[in-house]
Order: C-alpha cells, then structure tokens, then sequence
C-alpha cells in the first residue's frame, strides 16, 4: 500500500519521507503535474523481474494452446473480442501472442498495451454495423494527392 505525501511535505523533511519507502511505495502529490510514485530500486527491480517471468510463462502458455482455445480465454478477460468475426479473433489472439513476446524480451508491458487498445478500438467498429460497412466499403472519387508521411 502506498503512503501519500505532499510535494512540500518532501522538500520540507526528504529523509522523513524516504523513510515511508521502507513501509511501501510513497506517492507525491504535485498541484503542477501527475503524481511521482518514489519507490525503492530493489523493490522495482523484483516487480520487473516477475512481471517478465510472468510475461515469459504467459508466452510459454500461448504458444501450447490451439487458436479457438486461445480465443475463448481471451473472451473472458475481453468481453469485447466477442463482437469480433472469427478472422478478427483469430489475428488478435496471434497480435497479442505476439505482443506477449515481444514485451517479455524487452520488458515494456506498452506493447501489450497498445495491442489491447488497438483491438479494443477495432471492437468498437465492429459492434457498429453502419460504421463497419462504411468503413470497410469501397470508396468512390478521388480524394487528391496523398502527402508524403515522411515529409510532414
């Protein structure tokens, strides 16, 4: 459990508060920004350190389980990939396999992250027919030259 403190409070008395980091995380609240959450070095390395041994195990699980397995559990813990066509599953089941992988070798859970948020958004079109079929139609004219991603 994290102990809350006041910015002022640790430029006032800075070893009173380092020692709160011997209870558990401290949270500094600042008027001027998002919270600091000052923690202990070996406490963050054994959170990183199992969050990656869990992510590996994670991986590990994934890659032994059949595609309508993988998908079925992911429905539990996604409510949404129901609304998602079969194929759809499929791909984001692998996406997130994927993405398990990746963030276990790099130990950044933002890929993770960014993969849910992605399929989660993809979801969202799904459960809107209209919005499907018309962003999933051809489309008619020319809308001009398109710009040079590179250069913008």
């Amino acid at each position: 459990m994290a102990s809350d403190v006041h910015w002022s409070e640790l430029q006032r008395d800075p070893k009173g508060v380092a020692k709160l980091t011997e209870e558990g995380d401290v949270r500094v609240h600042r008027r001027d920004g998002p919270d600091l959450l000052l923690t202990r070095e070996d406490r963050a390395n054994s959170r990183a350190e199992g969050a990656l041994d869990a992510a590996r195990l994670v991986r590990g699980l994934l890659s032994q389980l059949d595609a309508p397995k993988l998908a079925s559990a992911a429905a539990v813990e996604f409510p949404w990939v129901d609304v998602l066509p079969e194929h759809a599953r499929r791909a984001f089941v692998e996406d997130l396999a994927r993405a398990f992988r990746v963030s276990a070798e790099v130990g950044r859970w933002t890929v993770v992250a960014q993969t849910v948020r992605e399929w989660k958004a993809t979801a969202v079109i799904y459960a809107d027919p209209e919005l499907s079929a018309q962003l999933s139609g051809p489309l008619d004219g020319d809308f001009g030259p398109v710009p040079n991603p590179m250069e913008t």
